[in-house]
């Protein structure tokens, strides 16, 4: 069955994402158009590229995580990190993970969008300068940009900018330069891109959440907490509201095991059981589902 997709974020959780393609593919499922967020926006775009799930298993499994990091702050002095996400916004550059991903994308012939097929990637960033969610390439001629000429891997780069973590990237348009930081901040399951559009096929969702027993009550005693109160609200409370009865039965829920969005030195089991998570509550997804 020919479908699109759409991927959530998740950071490094998103090795979940991978086992979910592994069980749709394996049963025989072909993507036409993908979405994705951040992490999501990495898988979907390896997918678009042609990238099997094996194959993509393998990219992410073979990299040391760490070294798309730059260079790494965790020998510097605490107060130099805060220095240093004061002045440029963001612990780590991201010029690595952008290089990784050119690299890999390029090995499937994939430079920039016009290298894809129409409407096959929608990767979704937000634009913190204009105060605005774009989705790319679609959203990229108001900023005088030819979306068929941006790069597909500055593209992901600039979904997968977490706030703090990753610096946000520099977009030089005609009127100045807008920063533009991770897709997550405003929306992290973009499944409403294709439902504007009017439905062509299926349209299933890979969505990570935390498991019932992750989910607490947030105690709001200071700025910091208040912050990452802010931070959390902002990223699930637009979709959550989107996603109504009718969708969620089109929606693959995978519950991960409390793993932090930035937790880069996984070990392979922990790989594993995370693609696994992945696999089985696809599995279980597709013994009940039914398009309609």
């Amino acid at each position: 069955m020919k479908i699109d997709g759409v991927f959530s974020g998740g950071g490094i959780r998103g090795f979940a994402l991978i086992g979910a393609y592994q069980e749709l593919e394996e049963k025989g499922y072909q993507f036409i158009r993908l979405a994705g967020t951040s992490a999501g926006s990495i898988i979907a775009g390896f997918i678009a590229a042609g990238y099997r799930s094996s194959e993509i298993y393998h990219l992410i499994d073979e990299v040391d995580l760490k070294d798309l990091l730059d260079d790494s702050p965790r020998y510097f002095p605490a107060f130099l990190n805060w220095l240093k996400v004061y002045w440029k916004l963001g612990l780590y550059k991201g010029d690595s993970l952008e290089a990784w991903l050119s690299e890999k994308l390029a090995q499937k012939g994939v430079r920039t969008f016009a290298d894809l097929p129409p409407e096959t990637l929608r990767v979704v960033a937000s634009d913190l300068t204009n105060g605005r969610l774009i989705v790319l390439p679609d959203d990229l001629q108001p900023y005088g940009i030819s979306p068929e000429n941006f790069s597909v891997a500055r593209a992901i780069r600039m979904s997968c900018s977490l706030p703090y973590f990753f610096q946000p990237v520099k977009l030089k348009t005609a009127k100045g330069t807008a920063l533009i930081a991770d897709g997550g901040i405003l929306s992290n399951f973009p499944m409403w891109i294709f439902g504007q559009e009017g439905r062509k096929r299926p349209v299933i969702g890979i969505k990570l959440v935390p498991r019932d027993s992750d989910i607490q009550e947030k105690n709001i005693h200071n700025a910091i907490e208040l912050f990452s109160a802010l931070f959390k609200t902002m990223k699930d409370a637009h979709d959550a509201r989107y996603i109504s009865r009718k969708l969620e039965k089109n929606i693959v829920f995978i519950k991960t095991n409390g793993i932090s969005l930035t937790e880069f030195e996984l070990n392979d089991n922990e790989k594993r059981v995370l693609v696994e998570l992945g696999r089985e509550q696809t599995r279980r997804f597709l013994k009940n589902w039914s398009y309609g």
